[in-house]
């Protein structure tokens, strides 16, 4: 069994000790809890030498693809986050050098990001290794096992939506 982070050991025990059903459940769904978790935190180390975070990792491929750069608001909008947060990402990004801030060449009031030299190479570099690694967590899985696995975090996502399609704040 995976190995259960505090606090949810501890809900695991009051809900026993209450004789509450679908402890059992509540085991699976802390279970996946703490393999997210554990993925977050190997994902972190692996980018933290390089100086960066997920979200400023994310940024440099995405401004890998455009060339011609992306304005704050484009990437906020492609990495699924806020404007305010864009702006703390890039500031540690353009610290770092790896990014450029230019004034549009269309409209000086707006400003593209874009890619240093050293904000290329780490990009391309770390992109692929990055992704072997992501697709190293599942290598012992056959496409049958993959399929099952996803067919049930997949149950288990609509079961999600359902719950809170229909409940109320609690």
């Amino acid at each position: 069994m995976i190995e259960l982070e505090q606090k949810h050991t501890a809900l695991l025990h009051e809900a026993q000790r209450r004789g509450q059903h679908g402890v059992e459940n509540m085991r699976l769904c802390f279970e996946v809890l703490a393999l997210a978790a554990a993925i977050d935190r190997a994902c972190a180390h692996r980018l933290a030498p390089h100086g960066l975070s997920e979200g400023k990792f994310v940024l440099l491929f995405l401004l890998h693809e455009k060339k011609d750069g992306l304005s704050p608001h484009e990437l906020a909008a492609r990495a699924g986050v806020t404007r305010a947060t864009i702006t703390g990402l890039l500031d540690g990004l353009e610290h770092g050098g790896l990014v450029a801030r230019r004034p549009d060449a269309v409209d000086r009031r707006k400003l593209v990001i874009s890619l240093t030299t050293a904000g290329e190479a780490l990009a391309l570099d770390l992109f692929n290794e990055h992704s072997r690694w992501i697709a190293s967590l599942f290598k012992n899985f056959d496409g049958p096992s993959r399929n099952t696995l996803s067919g049930l975090l997949q149950r288990a996502r609509l079961n999600v939506d359902a719950d809170t399609a229909t409940q109320q704040p609690l």
